[in-house]
């Protein structure tokens, strides 16, 4: 009975965390227009990225919740596997579609449609990049709790595929479908096609540098950040629950 519990408390983490995303998403045009790109994006970030952490910490803390499905762990081939399947996931999650420094709104967040480096692989980049880290990180686990998170996450993100080329459709019009015609939503697609071409000199970026330096740090500090996170919230979202 805990088990399922432990599975409902995180499916409806994910659903106030898909809220926010996708509903700040949809509100932000009108909200822009009231308030400000600059500070609309302050509000977004203050709500959605606690919504983060609570989720991230709740997973660590019941990640081994529920039926052991299977058990890769002292396996190193699939060690590696997962490591591997993570790097990529986080090339593809990092969001180099717009300016890092345009999230704290050191410059004015702007909506843009780019087509060049990941975007030419898939124009949904960050929805790919969570799906593989679930598929790599519930290969690892092999836990039901874990594999309800990946499975609700992955939901999550296909609706947000859906729910982004409206919002640009809108937007943008026939520059969006200009953009939608020369791209894919599954990554390799419209290059197999023939429809978009791979430029490697993109991906040669000094941000892309500090992704993979990111994660040789996150490798080594693994346990340290799974035990720093779970100390920080867990606690605080199990007694809430309870």
């Amino acid at each position: 009975m805990e088990t399922h519990k432990t599975s409902l408390i995180v499916l409806f983490l994910i659903l106030i965390f898909a809220v926010i995303h996708s509903g700040g998403a949809a509100l932000r045009s009108k909200a822009e227009t009231i308030i400000g790109a600059r500070l609309w994006r302050l509000f977004f970030v203050s709500l959605s990225l606690p919504s983060a952490v609570i989720l991230i910490g709740y997973f660590l803390s019941h990640r081994y919740d529920g039926v052991r499905l299977w058990n890769f762990q002292g396996n190193s081939f699939v060690f590696f596997l997962v490591w591997i399947l993570t790097a990529i996931s986080f090339l593809f999650l990092y969001p180099a579609t717009y300016n890092l420094l345009e999230i704290p709104s050191v410059l004015k967040p702007q909506v843009r449609i780019y087509g060049t480096g990941i975007m030419r692989i898939t124009r949904h980049p960050q929805a790919f990049g969570q799906i593989i880290w679930c598929f790599a990180h519930t290969l690892w686990i092999g836990t039901s709790f874990t594999l309800i998170t990946s499975l609700g996450l992955i939901f999550h993100h296909l609706f947000a595929i859906w729910h982004g080329d409206r919002r640009l459709a809108f937007k943008f019009g026939e520059e969006f479908k200009t953009f939608k015609a020369n791209t894919s939503i599954f990554p390799f697609v419209a290059i197999f096609e023939g429809r978009q071409k791979l430029c490697f000199r993109e991906f040669f970026k000094l941000s892309q540098l500090g992704i993979l330096v990111a994660i040789t740090v996150i490798w080594w500090a693994h346990k340290y950040i799974n035990i720093a996170v779970t100390t920080f919230n867990s606690s605080f979202v199990s007694e809430f629950f309870n």
